[in-house]
């Protein structure tokens, strides 16, 4: 019987395929595909190298919403880490952790040990990553409240841990922001007292000089940017305004209407050299946005937190469709009391989160040709509705109605109660570490002489993310794992290291479980329950 073991120092990897100098990691790496063509299906092997720049450089992050709650919260938490703070609750003390970030608090497998124990190490293990506790924080908020005050208003975090911050918050006062009242609930004016004015394209100088300011004032080798203010409404995408480089850039000069407050973000993101995440649902990415990313060579990637139901929403329906069942009705309802549910509350910005969310399932059934025909969809409703008592604590609620064996039905009705930023701020972080890993990323195929970056549109985040933008001509792929998967495989190929198969062949036969047991076995207390 094999147990698991967990590495947590650092390892080397002893291979032919892996070598390590002083500056990188390179890596022989197989890509082992499958290409069907009409009834013929062909193994394919792409010979590749991967290079990894091994020097973290220094980071500044600069969230649009600063002080909202996810951005208040993501400051406090990265001091309260850095400081190794404890506090007190009615279930006694707590201390400061990154649970939930996928890359700071989970783990994934990187062998068997010579008696066929799993080794698990985390995640943060694998590669040079950056340390939340050492990024420089800063950015932008149409509200003036200091990030103490902030946190305080959010009601997020324990009591006796917001007096321990406060000190350190308080003085942190968000950069005057961009306001463009059209986009975004009318309720939102009461809180715009720290806004920006003069023209779009004045508007999009000043926060280029901002980002300048800051990665110059505080010594950084780069600047990463993520939107996660109010949900805007979406943008129409109109012919000689925003559909390509040369438009989008024209019309923030002339001022046009249709260019909201994320696009001249994210434009002034990319031409600073910055990456540029969006948290939120609106389209940001606009195609002028997408093609000045691909000619500046500048990471992208969004679209909106995946953080509470729709994560759920994404491992429900994989299971569903994964075992043969037929789900063929998805009620989802939420009600929550923060900023954010206040904005919701007009018709605009919901329809934004509202296509975030419904789309969550296409590729899972799609991938089902025996329980759904060609263009067959679940019913799929989406609710949000504002609920000002429950504050950051977010209730949604699910039923998935489902066809099963011989005409029978199946219903699946499921609780979440879900705190809203804490959930997503671990989210922020990891987005921010992934992102500025891509940047260190290179590959190039055998026989080239050049190294490749990622494409600028990094779908590699999609794990994070309820409506993953993708390069054109690429799949959108929502199923959770299969994103968890690609991330931890890249991180393997990085290495020069197979991905792992869960085939485990040294456990299904007899002469190999034999061989197991030749060795000295591990004691009862490393085994598994």
């Amino acid at each position: 019987m094999s147990s698991c073991k967990n590495l947590d120092g650092n390892f080397t990897v002893e291979s032919d395929s892996c070598k390590y100098t002083d500056d990188a990691i390179i890596s022989d790496y197989s890509y082992e595909t499958t290409v069907v063509e009409g009834n013929t299906v062909k193994p394919s092997t792409t010979k590749m190298q991967f290079k990894t720049e091994r020097k973290v450089g220094k980071t500044g992050v600069m969230l649009v919403g600063l002080g909202g709650n996810n951005g208040c919260t993501c400051i406090a938490g990265a001091i309260a880490n850095k400081m190794s703070l404890t506090w007190e609750t009615k279930e006694g003390t707590q201390k400061a952790n990154y649970w939930g970030s996928l890359l700071m608090a989970s783990t994934c497998k990187l062998g068997n040990d010579r008696h066929g124990n799993s080794v698990y190490t985390p995640m943060s293990n694998m590669l040079p990553l950056l340390d939340p506790n050492e990024i420089v924080w800063g950015g932008w908020d149409i509200n003036s409240t200091n990030l103490g005050d902030a946190m305080k208003r959010s009601k997020v975090l324990d009591y006796d841990l917001q007096k321990q911050l406060y000190p350190h918050m308080k003085d942190i006062k968000p950069l005057p922001s961009i306001y463009f009242p059209d986009f975004i609930a009318a309720n939102q004016g009461e809180r715009a007292d720290n806004v920006l004015t003069g023209t779009k394209q004045e508007q999009m100088e000043r926060i280029r000089k901002d980002i300048r300011d800051f990665k110059k004032d505080n010594g950084l080798d780069r600047v990463i940017l993520l939107w996660t203010a109010n949900t805007e409404r979406f943008s129409a995408v109109e012919e000689g305004v925003n559909d390509t480089a040369e438009t989008i850039l024209s019309s923030i000069e002339m001022g046009e209407a249709e260019v909201s407050a994320s696009t001249v973000f994210a434009v002034a993101s990319i031409l600073e050299g910055s990456t540029f995440i969006n948290g939120s649902p609106q389209n940001t990415f606009v195609p002028g946005v997408v093609e000045l990313a691909r000619q500046k060579g500048v990471f992208i990637a969004g679209d909106d937190f995946k953080s509470g139901q729709t994560k759920m929403k994404s491992v429900m329906v994989d299971f569903l469709v994964s075992a043969g069942i037929k789900p063929v009705s998805i009620v989802s309802y939420n009600h929550l009391g923060n900023n954010d549910g206040k904005n919701l509350s007009a018709p605009s910005q919901f329809r934004s989160k509202e296509i975030s969310k419904s789309n969550v399932v296409d590729d899972m059934v799609a991938s089902n040709r025996i329980l759904f025909e060609e263009d067959e969809h679940p019913d799929h409703v989406v609710v949000i509705k504002y609920v000002p008592y429950v504050a950051d604590s977010k209730r949604a609620m699910d039923e998935y109605t489902s066809e099963i064996f011989m005409g029978g039905k199946n219903t699946i009705v499921m609780h979440n109660t879900c705190e809203d930023s804490l959930l997503a701020t671990p989210l922020i972080y990891d987005l921010v570490i992934l992102g500025e890993l891509c940047q260190r990323v290179q590959v190039r195929r055998d026989g080239d002489s050049e190294w490749e970056s990622f494409h600028p549109v990094l779908s590699l985040l999609s794990y994070m993310l309820k409506a993953p933008l993708v390069p054109n001509g690429a799949p959108v792929v929502n199923a959770l794992f299969t994103q968890r998967c690609a991330i931890v495989n890249l991180m393997r190929a990085c290495l020069g290291l197979a991905p792992d198969n869960h085939m485990t062949l040294e456990h299904r036969f007899e002469s190999t479980l034999a061989a197991l047991n030749d060795v000295e076995p591990v004691s009862k207390k490393m085994k598994l329950g």
